[in-house]
């Protein structure tokens, strides 16, 4: 029977998440033709060894080092030959019909590119699953925590999406989705330009500026853990999402655009770090202390 499903999924130290990430999988597929690749950018907590005695069916690639998101799934999604790739984070499980529902959208919509899942937090609540393209306004909200204080409360903890059926939309989270073969073929893998973080913004955006349809399926719904692979690594990780935002900024919007967003990332950046020495000197309060230092930020931003 022709393969119809290569479910991809990149790892990085989550070795029990991974186990559970798969077993997921499986019980969603036993009536779909499917192959199971993971992909292991140089774990050292036991992963490789765990896929070998549990999942000795599962294809795996060992990477001695840290490949990065984008360049991973790459890897995988050249050497897979479903006619739809399911892209999946490790701390991504799939629930009950969800992986039907993904194929389900994609047979319906013959110029969906992509397909994107309705993604639960693990207490059963929404998560953002879809948005539109960054701004250099909404980057401004996010870096001055005004979107948090200022737009949040107006919106309800639950996506209005939830009642209404599959919908084309701009683009969706990089935590399940589903990819058609053919729009992969001509549009291009993930750019490799990204360690982490943005790579599948950059995606959609030129999914669709190549004519294919980025679809959100509320019906597939996915508990999304987040953070599982970058819990370790806080410090680089903020440095990777603020040089991504640039690359994506530079890349799309011009090198005007992406200088400012840089200017305005170092600003608020600073501004926190005063912040938390003045009330540290004052009152001893660790408030605002910053994730990334200025000095980590600008060693980070210069390769962009």
């Amino acid at each position: 029977m022709k393969l119809l499903l290569s479910v991809i999924i990149v790892n990085w130290n989550t070795c029990a998440l991974l186990a559970e990430c798969i077993a997921a999988v499986e019980r969603e597929t036993t009536s779909i033709p499917h192959d199971i690749w993971v992909v292991d950018n140089g774990s050292s907590d036991g992963s490789a060894a765990m896929l070998r005695r549990d999942f000795p069916h599962v294809r795996v690639i060992e990477s001695p080092v840290n490949l990065g998101f984008a360049r991973a799934n790459n890897l995988a999604m050249q050497r897979s030959a479903g006619r739809y790739l399911l892209l999946l984070n490790t701390d991504a499980l799939v629930q009950p019909g969800s992986v039907q529902a993904l194929l389900q959208v994609a047979e319906a919509a013959p110029r969906a590119g992509v397909i994107g899942a309705h993604l639960l937090n693990p207490d059963g609540t929404f998560q953002a699953s879809h948005t539109r393209f960054p701004t250099l306004w909404q980057e401004f909200l996010i870096l001055s925590t005004l979107g948090r204080r200022l737009v949040r409360p107006w919106y309800p903890s639950h996506g209005p999406e939830e009642t209404k059926g599959p919908q084309r939309v701009e683009y969706v989270e990089g935590a399940c989705m589903l990819v058609r073969r053919e729009a992969l073929a001509e549009v291009g893998g993930l750019d490799e330009g990204y360690f982490m973080y943005a790579e599948e913004v950059d995606w959609c955006k030129r999914m669709r500026a190549a004519g294919w349809e980025v679809w959100y399926a509320p019906a597939a719904k996915v508990v999304h853990i987040g953070g599982a692979s970058s819990a370790d690594r806080k410090t680089s990780r903020e440095a990777d999402l603020y040089r991504s935002r640039v690359r994506y900024f530079r890349i799309h919007h011009g090198r005007l655009e992406a200088e400012m967003l840089k200017a305005m990332i170092i600003l608020f950046t600073g501004v926190k770090q005063v912040v938390h020495a003045l009330t540290r000197w004052t009152i001893g309060s660790r408030y605002g202390r910053p994730v990334v230092t200025l000095r980590d930020l600008l060693s980070a931003l210069r390769k962009v």
